[in-house]
């Protein structure tokens, strides 16, 4: 397969590991400066061009878009979308994940635990919206920060109000997040691939932190996830749209709860708590799975992530446009060969199919409501 990754630097032990794990499977690859693409945007057709020469029929596009380039760096990768490529992270997913309110709104309406999160706007509201969210400590985040940047702990009430108005002052949007104790300081993350987790780790905080991120100092061995652990990650990173994630959970009395959703996570932390060279090559290799579901010249419906169909309006009461996408499942089963995805904007859902394994897509109305009837009654 021809296969491009999307990455600011060829040089990232990240990018490095996908490379040679794409070549080790067989793969034509190349890494793609997403800030050197430049697209042209047409009815008649979409085209991309990279420094100063056209490129195209790119079977696949694996994104390790960081969060200074997420709004750009979508819409290359939309673009790739719109010519026909697959990937195993679309650009609404990576949007929806670098947006932390969003991705809690998502994850709270799918019944999924998180910390209890509070988001206003006006300061005249500062002292209702903390006592909405109860006593201190709160966390206070700012909505698009990663790597643990912008990750605040506020152990009095007059601190977390002194933080809210210096971060209001500066025009930056936020969260207010409830202080889980009971998790010392650490947490899980959980790899997600293809619906699965196929590695984990457990990081900790160092001494007089809260943050266990690794490049904030933290420490990192291998675990094993609880069953209930491993299902609420799935569950998440589907919620989301995600097909490769790195999922974050807290242990807490009332169970795990999700912390965030990485669309683009590293892979040398998780190498470096697995140890083993042999696992570390496994879980590379299941990325790639991701983007190549196994078929030489996959099948594909005419529904693509680009089309717009209109879903009649007895089985679609937002009457929003639903944007549908159906392929091949990653490491299928035999008997559920296709993954149905729709997405208004306001709703996401993704199922497999439930008819024997076919060769060709669902194209139709008719063919979808046949493989999907739970999605598309729904």
């Amino acid at each position: 397969m021809k296969l491009a990754i999307l990455s600011r630097n060829a040089k990232l032990y990240s990018t490095r590991r996908l490379v040679e794990a794409a070549r080790g499977l067989g793969h034509s690859v190349r890494v793609l400066d997403p800030l050197r693409c430049y697209m042209r945007i047409s009815s008649d057709g979409f085209e991309m061009h990279y420094k100063g020469a056209r490129i195209a029929d790119y079977g696949a596009v694996i994104p390790r878009i960081g969060a200074s380039i997420t709004r750009y760096g979508c819409a290359v990768l939309r673009q790739f979308e719109l010519m026909g490529s697959y990937t195993p992270n679309g650009s609404a997913a990576i949007a929806r994940a670098r947006d932390k309110l969003r991705c809690h709104q998502l994850l709270a309406a799918q019944g999924i635990g998180l910390p209890v999160t509070v988001f206003g706007d006006n300061p005249d509201d500062t002292a209702d919206l903390l006592s909405m969210l109860g006593p201190p400590p709160h966390v206070i985040k700012l909505n698009e920060g990663t790597q643990g940047t912008g990750v605040m702990l506020a152990e009095k009430l007059s601190s977390s109000r002194s933080v809210v108005e210096a971060l209001r002052g500066l025009y930056a949007n936020f969260l207010v997040q409830e202080f889980v104790a009971e998790a010392r300081g650490a947490d899980l993350r959980c790899f997600v691939v293809g619906g699965k987790v196929v590695a984990a780790m457990r990081r900790l905080a160092p001494k007089g932190d809260f943050r266990s991120n690794l490049h904030r100092g933290g420490t990192a061995k291998p675990i094993v996830p609880s069953r209930a652990e491993q299902e609420m990650a799935v569950r998440a990173a589907s919620v989301v749209g995600l097909g490769v994630a790195g999922v974050d959970l807290i242990r807490s009395k009332r169970g795990p709860l999700v912390l965030e959703i990485n669309s683009s996570p590293g892979l040398e932390g998780m190498e470096a708590a697995i140890q083993k060279s042999e696992a570390r090559a496994a879980k590379i290799s299941w990325v790639l799975l991701a983007a190549d579901p196994g078929m030489e010249s996959p099948a594909r419906s005419p529904f693509t992530s680009a089309t717009k169909v209109e879903i009649p309006a007895a089985l679609n009461p937002s009457t929003m446009p639903w944007s549908v996408t159906v392929l091949p499942v990653p490491v299928a089963p035999a008997t559920s060969p296709w993954r149905l995805t729709m997405d208004n904007g306001m709703r996401t859902c993704a199922v497999d199919s439930t008819v024997p394994s076919t060769s060709t897509a669902p194209s139709s109305m008719a063919a979808l409501s046949e493989a999907f009837p739970a999605a598309i009654s729904a």
